[in-house]
């Protein structure tokens, strides 16, 4: 009898479930041997939804000592069931995933504390066969996370048990808490007397006496960094290019998952063709300068969104993007908040929209305080996936926007800096009405007129659009969050064409009827009307020479071909013509 196919095991973390029910695995278990050798306490983050909790997950029912029987069902088929470690089902594993535990400031420690003692008694009846059968009732006398975690601790020890310790976001509401109430109330809770701090102190005091071994992870070292000197025993291997490929999906597994589906269903697109279309958006992420030569990395999560979406319809997703992960890239927007001015990270932002990457060098570890510092912030962006690793230049990382998933994310950035800065409100339901005339009529000039009216209004956003770089990065911003185009700017084609392309989104929408070319021209103020009448005939016949290029041609696909000049003069929007 024919085996069933695979389901798509799109958010799922149960790994168990994952194997026992069906579903389509791609195996990381070879990675459980490379950890073990290389370090008993590990700390690594990645961005997220980028699988760390299916992983971790894997890891602890690999090492459950009340798993062994469910082992060769669970690991069989997989790399690490053939070569099997000597530490195999050895621990009482463990696991607090702390994004379970609410961040209102007033009820933390309370909502910690009654998280930890529920997993912990859970934790308790589940080994009760060997640590004792009265382990359970005799923890109720305890309440803090602290005192439960060192009475469990001893008893392991009175028995000659060893523990495996995962802690997954570990960082998640110490984070939440530095973006909702500042950094005096994160430091309550990582500094001093703090809670989280006190915590961590028994993980280290019981480390390798009874926790012989500690997974760790989040999204990124800044928690870390500040309770360094009450867990200073977490070995960071983020960056090692050993473990590039742990989290999330190369190339050459992504076109595995397609190619099994191929096998078995008639889908109407080739890996080839698919592999095209996720690559954009999902993929081109690297963690290490020395995997720089290895095939880049996939957002898995999104991978698995697509996928499930296009078997269930036979056809490409209307919407590319998971709307769980614009929840989780809107955490960031505090960090590039300014009050009535262009503040440096908001300049930041500008010269990555604007250049599409920026230079820096990635800290391995920095304190809360210093995020709103330049070179932190970029390694803040980094850790959080909004920038990867391109490239390096002497000392220096080239750090680039990986994909359109965040590029769209970036420009979303840059609209609400120009509302809070200057309370300008292009609404970009407006614009995106407006931009469907663009589409599917080639009547381009409402969308430009609404944009120049709105500027000639607002005073307050002169100063912060007036400038070549502010002006391409506001144009780049408002036209790259669309539904019927992705923004294509110069630097992404490396060719020196046209500033903007909007290529057509023709997978989803194959009816569109135009594409357009956009050339942007900068004036001082005090242009004079000759000089600005030159900058729109340089536009004019720049427009003319992209429009016969090869790959315009190709990506146009089967729409009418559009080139639009925009002059700006300061701040002003003063010409805007077809070619």
């Amino acid at each position: 009898m024919e085996a069933a196919i695979k389901k798509i095991p799109y958010g799922m973390t149960d790994f168990e479930s994952i194997i026992r029910d069906g579903y389509y695995y791609v195996d990381k278990t070879q990675y459980i041997e490379k950890i073990e050798n290389i370090s008993r306490f590990f700390f690594f983050v990645r961005p997220r939804r980028f699988g760390k909790s299916l992983f971790l997950n894997m890891l602890g029912l690999y090492y459950d000592i009340n798993k062994k029987d469910k082992f060769e069902e669970s690991f069989g088929e997989l790399y690490i069931g053939k070569h099997p470690t000597p530490n195999r089902n050895k621990y009482l594993v463990l696991t607090l995933n702390f994004s379970s535990v609410a961040s209102d400031m007033e009820t933390l420690k309370q909502t910690f504390n009654t998280y930890c003692k529920l997993v912990m008694s859970a934790f308790a009846k589940d080994y009760s066969d060997l640590l004792g059968k009265n382990i359970a009732e005799e923890l109720e006398k305890y309440d803090t996370a602290a005192e439960i975690l060192g009475f469990l601790c001893l008893s392991a020890k009175s028995k000659g048990l060893k523990i495996y310790l995962i802690l997954d976001e570990y960082d998640n509401f110490a984070n939440n808490i530095l973006v909702d109430y500042g950094n005096e109330r994160y430091h309550s809770i990582t500094h001093g007397n703090g809670f989280f701090r006190g915590f961590l102190k028994v993980v280290k005091d019981y480390s390798n006496s009874v926790i012989e071994r500690i997974f760790l992870t989040g999204v990124s070292p800044v928690t870390m960094d500040d309770l360094t000197s009450e867990f200073n025993i977490a070995d960071n291997y983020s960056s090692n290019s050993i473990f590039n490929n742990m989290i999330g999906f190369n190339e050459y597994e992504v076109r595995d998952l397609i190619d099994y589906y191929k096998e078995r269903r008639d889908l109407p697109h080739s890996t080839d063709e698919l592999i095209e279309i996720m690559k954009p958006w999902y993929d081109n992420y690297c963690f290490s300068t020395e995997a720089l030569d290895e095939p880049s990395m996939y957002n898995s999560d999104m991978v698995l969104y697509f996928m499930n979406r296009y078997l269930l319809n036979m056809r490409i997703p209307n919407t590319m993007l998971d709307a769980n992960i614009r929840t989780d890239y809107n955490k960031l927007r505090h960090l590039i908040r300014v009050d009535k001015t262009f503040g440096e990270n908001a300049s930041v932002v500008q010269e990555i929209v604007e250049k599409g990457a920026t230079s820096g060098i990635i800290a391995d570890s920095f304190p809360a305080e210093n995020i709103i510092k330049t070179e932190y912030f970029k390694s803040l962006l980094y850790y959080y996936g909004m920038l990867t690793i391109n490239g390096t230049r002497g000392p220096m990382n080239i750090l680039s926007i990986p994909n359109q998933t965040v590029r769209e994310q970036l420009y979303g950035y840059m609209i609400d800096i120009y509302k809070d800065s200057s309370g300008l409100n292009l609404e970009v339901e407006k614009l995106n009405i407006l931009m469907y005339e663009m589409a599917y009529e080639g009547d381009w000039n409402p969308y430009f007129e609404y944009i120049v009216e709105r500027l000639n209004n607002q005073s307050s956003i002169r100063e912060f659009i007036e400038g070549e770089a502010h002006v391409k990065a506001f144009i780049l911003a408002y036209l790259g969050l669309n539904s019927y185009y992705i923004a294509r700017p110069e630097y992404e084609s490396n060719k020196g064409y046209a500033d903007i392309f909007l290529h057509p989104r023709l997978m989803q929408l194959p009816d569109m009827a135009y594409s357009y070319c956009i050339e942007v021209k900068y004036a001082k103020r005090d242009a004079s009307d000759a000089e600005i009448k030159k900058l729109l005939s340089d536009a004019k016949t720049q427009l003319k020479q992209y429009a016969a290029s090869e790959w315009i041609r190709h990506d146009k696909g089967t729409t009418e071909l559009k080139c639009i000049a925009l002059v700006f003069q300061g701040w002003k929007l003063v010409k805007v013509e077809e070619a």
